[in-house]
């Protein structure tokens, strides 16, 4: 039944989602040049492939707080793939990723085609990197970041890496930037291991997956959207990681 599950789910999920990829590369062949860095129309073809999602998979997507309307960035803990459907089904976000998910199949395609931001851990492109944050930001995308660098079980939040918040304290940002924080939180589903939805260490993507298409049981995720920060209200970047990081880690009474 597991098998059957994964079917009846995952057709239709890819169905969706690779049919509305090709749609928004033609629609974004004319918002491109008549637009450029903004996109009016594209943002809400993703947002409804990541809310069909959920109704696939047949869980909950639960929503706590305010979305920030302020021109700015996003911060959340970062738990799983999922975190994609998650965070795109609410908000038009854009994410910062490593270059390597670029070159993953199925899930690169999808980020590069929703004008994810990918960086280089090279320092001779930190200059070229921040010029392009600096860009998207004052365009008016939110660019949601992962401060903690990588992904976890879900069950904890790790400490936040104050790196990419430098790019907030630009000349050019810093006085009308605002940083909002946002935990998710995932619930396995009954009789299911509390790390159920987590993806992190070696794990590989197909076979979770597989597990999440199959569940015999459905669990559900909470987004909670945090007071957002103004950038020029910190002295540092570190200051402001650091507030963001204990926001996030308040919707976690028992992590780590």
């Amino acid at each position: 039944m597991g098998w059957v599950r994964a079917v009846l789910r995952g057709v239709p999920l890819g169905l969706v989602t690779f049919g509305c990829l090709g749609l928004l590369l033609l629609v974004r062949l004319i918002e491109r040049p008549i637009f450029g860095w903004h996109r009016p129309v594209t943002p809400y073809i993703t947002q409804f492939v990541c809310r069909m999602a959920f109704v696939f998979l047949g869980m909950q997507h639960r929503v706590t707080g305010v979305r920030m309307k302020h021109r700015g960035a996003v911060v959340a803990n970062h738990s799983s793939w999922l975190d994609i459907f998650t965070l795109n089904a609410r908000k038009n976000i854009y994410f910062v990723s490593k270059a390597e998910v670029a070159k993953w199949p199925g899930i690169g395609w999808l980020a590069r085609a929703t004008g994810t931001v990918f960086i280089n851990r090279d320092r001779r492109e930190a200059a070229a990197q921040k010029k392009l944050f600096e860009d998207r930001l004052t365009a008016g995308h939110k660019l949601l970041f992962f401060p903690e660098g990588t992904s976890t079980d879900g069950q904890r939040v790790l400490p936040f890496k104050s790196t990419l918040f430098a790019a907030f304290f630009s000349d050019a940002l810093r006085d009308f930037l605002y940083v909002q924080p946002v935990t998710v939180i995932y619930h396995a589903p009954i009789g299911e291991d509390a790390r159920f939805y987590g993806w992190w260490g070696d794990m590989d993507f197909g076979t979770h997956l597989l597990k999440t298409l199959a569940a015999r049981r459905n669990g559900a995720v909470e987004l909670v959207y945090h007071t957002p920060l103004k950038v020029s209200a910190f002295d540092s970047r570190k200051a402001l990681a650091l507030a963001c990081e204990e926001a996030v880690r308040s919707a976690f009474p028992d992590a780590a």
